[in-house]
């Protein structure tokens, strides 16, 4: 299992502190990035994700939960390693998106809402690294992990069984159900209240290890 902090989870008047304080335990960084468009809720842009890139060595893993995110792949600062991740629900084509990620050094991902048909991936899965599953309803941080999430999970995993794709699931996760969560097929567990909720998050992210070990 990778673990991937979500920032959006941290004190945003913090946000080198805290990272920095993980970055020795975890495998990735997670970005949500929000237009208050594609989702109800405005975060982080390429200049803050770009001030913190200069600063930390672990991978980004930036998931654009915007309507035209072809047009912002350029403006972030990536790096061998890192992950860009787009929505199926975007009003951008797909394969235009993956073409302008393909011109930076990030790997492509793909996320999809929990009620989007796992059957929109389809047209992707020759081109991406990484398969963001959405567990909660995306645009804000703290929601209950939705069980049916599970189930995409297993079924992901067996039309991937054979390519070379991580599963990443965001929302809701923690000591309680981390471990059904990697059980389904996740390689990837973004957590972020169940880190940052913490006055130290290194608690946080020793709770989900040994919650799964």
């Amino acid at each position: 299992m990778k673990l991937a902090p979500s920032l959006l989870a941290a004190d945003f008047g913090r946000l080198y502190e805290q990272a920095h304080a993980v970055e020795s335990m975890v495998d990735r960084f997670h970005w949500d990035v929000m237009d208050g468009h594609l989702v109800p809720n405005l975060t982080f842009g390429p200049p803050v994700v770009n001030a913190l890139r200069r600063q930390l060595r672990r991978p980004f893993d930036i998931h654009l939960m915007i309507e035209h995110p072809a047009f912002y792949v350029p403006r972030f600062d990536v790096r061998s390693g890192d992950t860009i991740t787009f929505h199926v629900e975007s009003k951008d084509n797909g394969e235009c998106v993956i073409e302008a990620i393909g011109q930076t050094p990030a790997r492509p991902g793909v996320s999809l809402c929990p009620s989007t048909p796992l059957d929109l991936l389809t047209p992707y899965l020759d081109e991406i690294s990484l398969i963001l599953v959405m567990s909660v309803e995306p645009g804000f941080g703290g929601q209950a992990f939705l069980p049916a999430a599970l189930e995409r999970i297993r079924e992901l995993r067996a039309r991937i069984a054979h390519r070379p794709i991580e599963i990443a699931v965001d929302g809701g996760i923690h000591t309680g159900n981390i471990a059904e969560v990697v059980a389904a097929g996740a390689d990837v567990i973004v957590a972020g209240s169940a880190i940052f909720g913490f006055p130290d998050p290194g608690v946080g992210v020793r709770a989900l290890r040994e919650a799964v070990a």
